[in-house]
């Protein structure tokens, strides 16, 4: 062991804070940016928000001249070369895009991470929560007693609808039905076991092990409690299986529907031969012919066989704002910016005065956060700059689709755009993830125009999307007494000079839900 001084030469990469911000930015949503934007101007008092026509140092300026031309190269492929882009300031930093984010995706993440209740207060607990929930949904709507009277001078707003769950409906129900508290609190029990689709859980068996037995509440008053419930909206609520749950809905349809008896008959015993569409043995069991079942099939799917769906999806819903608009002028295809979407921020300049007033070290604090402020508006400039790059660049590679549709899909991937427009592929990754173009063939996710190629017999190439795409023509357009199998999909897809196995044709099948061939059977 001994002491000694070595020369070793290495290379690392070094983020950053602008660069590290810049990444962060890129692969965010246009939600998500704006979520970003609000964290940071609660924290930086020298950022605000702008308004039209206005820079980033609250100047008012010409709307032609707030938009420049990015510098000469940026879209050199592409045939349109005055197209507007966002400014991008001429400075030592302004170009990092090109190679300090020819990083891997890892680096980034990095930069991301940023009481049971006893049983004997079981009655004193269901009776109180009873309570209070039928009183605060029976009205079917909340009030706040102290909320202060509207001014008649103030503008009116509307309403908004009481958007009740599943189990807020059901209670208030229970408290209009003439119950005793006893069996109030073991329909709520129940309740309390129902699923969004509308099924009890758990058997009554397993609920009753749940109920302390000082209660003495036996599987008859449980039985008693379901019953209730049986009756309430929607129909088919607290069903224990999908056979009863038909049943339920059946029961309360007018004895007068035409085939309901053989209905019945159908999801209580015969329902798995209904699946299997085993129409024959059908025909066998209920001892009726093709157009009768045909009737009875379609008495019994225009029921609902996830009676809570409707109320399970709210608050699910998923909003997206498209970042770029597609618009054909002249003939040739040319992506813009949504303008509606991109934040405008500017400078403060009460404190930008300050800060401008004062150079000594006590103005260090807003010194920093001046510079935060320009990197989080540079950083958003860039950010839709190279938004815009890409998709002109993927418009230019799939005018086929926006022309004809997605049967004229080309195979594209991203080392394609990569090579075209110098940037890493990982920064195309970034830029397609979650970001949305809007085309007169509806609006797609910009990771929707890559996909694979499948080579055909003339030497050329086809996009799997193209090929899902003719997989779901004919599926549409064959005969449902004899749906195509995934070989005979598999032929005709081969006479169209598309050579693809059958393993890839089910895979292809399955991604757009679409049912085997067994499944896909009717009468």
């Amino acid at each position: 062991m001994k002491q000694g001084l070595h020369l070793k030469f290495s290379q690392n990469l070094s983020l950053t804070p602008q660069l590290q911000q810049a990444i962060r930015l890129l692969q965010l949503s246009t939600l998500e940016l704006n979520q970003e934007i609000d964290v940071l101007m609660q924290t930086n008092p020298l950022l605000e928000r702008g308004e039209e026509g206005e820079d980033e140092y609250g100047n008012d300026v010409d709307s032609a001249d707030a938009v420049r031309e990015t510098p000469e190269g940026n879209l050199a492929s592409s045939p349109q070369d005055n197209i507007s882009m966002l400014p991008v300031e001429n400075d030592s930093s302004a170009d990092f895009y090109d190679a300090d984010l020819a990083v891997p995706d890892t680096v980034s993440a990095m930069d991301l991470a940023g009481p049971e209740v006893k049983s004997a207060d079981y009655s004193e607990t269901y009776s109180a929560e009873f309570g209070d929930e039928f009183d605060e949904f029976s009205n079917g709507s909340r009030w706040d007693e102290n909320a202060a009277p509207a001014d008649d001078d103030s503008d009116f707003k509307p309403q908004e609808t009481l958007q009740l769950t599943l189990r807020e409906h059901l209670l208030s129900q229970l408290k209009l039905m003439p119950l005793s508290e006893r069996d109030q609190l073991l329909a709520l029990l129940l309740v309390d076991s129902i699923n969004e689709d509308g099924y009890l859980e758990l058997s009554l068996e397993e609920i009753l092990e749940q109920i302390p037995a000082e209660l003495d509440v036996d599987v008859l008053e449980l039985q008693t409690a379901l019953r209730h419930i049986h009756h309430l909206d929607p129909a088919g609520v607290g069903a224990r299986n999908l056979s009863e749950c038909l049943q339920l809905q059946l029961q309360l349809l007018p004895k007068t529907t035409g085939y309901l008896d053989k209905a019945g008959l159908l999801v209580k015993q015969y329902l798995p031969l209904l699946a299997g569409r085993d129409f024959v043995r059908l025909r066998k069991e209920l001892s009726c012919d093709e157009a009768t079942l045909k009737h009875v099939q379609q008495l019994i799917t225009s029921l609902n066989p996830r009676p809570g769906s409707a109320f399970s999806q709210i608050g699910s819903e998923h909003y997206i704002q498209h970042e770029v608009i597609v618009k054909k002028t002249k003939g040739i295809w040319i992506a813009s910016l949504n303008e509606s979407v991109i934040p405008k921020l500017k400078i403060n300049q009460l404190y930008a005065g300050i800060l401008k007033r004062n150079r000594d070290s006590s103005s260090q604090y807003l010194q920093s956060q001046m510079q935060e402020a320009k990197w989080m508006i540079k950083n958003i400039q860039q950010r839709f700059s190279t938004i815009l790059r890409v998709s002109q660049a993927i418009v230019d590679r799939q005018r086929n689709f926006l022309e004809y549709g997605e049967v004229a899909m080309r195979p594209l991937v991203l080392r394609e755009i990569a090579d075209e427009l110098d940037l890493h592929e990982s920064t195309i990754s970034r830029v397609t993830s979650n970001k949305y173009m809007l085309t007169p063939r509806g609006m797609f996710e910009l990771k929707y125009f890559f996909g694979s190629s499948v080579a055909t017999d003339t030497g050329g190439t086809c996009s799997a999307t193209a090929i899902r795409a003719l997989i779901k023509q004919l599926v549409d357009q064959e005969n449902p007494k004899k749906p195509y199998s995934d070989n005979q999909i598999t032929d005709l897809l081969a006479k169209q000079g598309i050579v693809v196995a059958r393993r890839t044709i089910a895979k292809y099948r399955e991604s757009l839900n679409i049912a085997p061939a067994s499944l896909r059977k009717s009468l």
